[in-house]
């Protein structure tokens, strides 16, 4: 699905990014990470394109799977921050959902950030805006909703796909059915339009 922010959005987030400006180079981006034989897979696939991407991962996980969390380095790809424990920050007060975003901080010393859900206030946005750079998508594969099929979720990314696109999958077990399909495809369709897979640098 393709997000157009408004005019609306842009004004009460002016500090997030959307899409990128490279008419040559689209920005894979994978949440919830690392995640043993997901992320393996993940970064075989890429390996095979020569494609790179940004994991926005969970502090819990690095701590949990620390020789993934490398591997990802590795590779070369890029890190960001997608809080410690997964929190929906309008759940959240200021203060517990800064700490979270900081316990992560401490590990990834990333200064890219990505709220979970997209659920997050004003207050929050304005907070973390002083340390990271606030990157959401304008692409959303939605390969994490069991609900849909591979093939849904493969129309919906690569539909108008064009440069300066970031697009959000996910690094999990709960959308591997899903973003095993979709990502092969998609690598393809970029390489056939002559587009290059990109970590996101700011």
């Amino acid at each position: 699905m393709r997000i157009k922010p408004g005019r609306l959005l842009k004004w009460m987030f002016p500090d997030v990014i959307w899409s990128m400006d490279d008419k040559d180079g689209i920005y894979l981006t994978f949440d919830d990470g690392p995640t043993p034989g997901v992320t393996e897979w993940i970064l075989q696939t890429l390996d095979r394109y020569d494609a790179k991407a940004t994991f926005f991962v969970l502090g819990k996980n690095v701590e949990l799977y620390p020789d993934l969390y490398q591997m990802i380095l590795d590779r070369g790809h890029k890190i960001g921050n997608h809080t410690y424990s997964h929190q929906k920050g309008w759940e959240l007060s200021l203060d517990r959902y800064i700490e979270d975003v900081d316990l992560a901080g401490d590990m990834l010393h990333t200064e890219l950030f990505r709220p979970p859900y997209a659920r997050v206030t004003r207050k929050q946005l304005k907070v973390i805006a002083q340390r990271y750079r606030i990157v959401m998508w304008n692409v959303l594969s939605r390969d994490y909703n069991t609900h849909r099929t591979p093939k849904m979720c493969l129309k919906e990314t690569i539909k108008g796909l064009r440069g300066g696109d970031i697009i959000s999958l996910h690094d999990s077990a709960k959308s591997f059915k899903n973003t095993s399909y979709v990502l092969p495809a998609l690598l393809r369709k970029a390489r056939a339009k002559g587009l290059k897979c990109k970590i996101i640098e700011l």
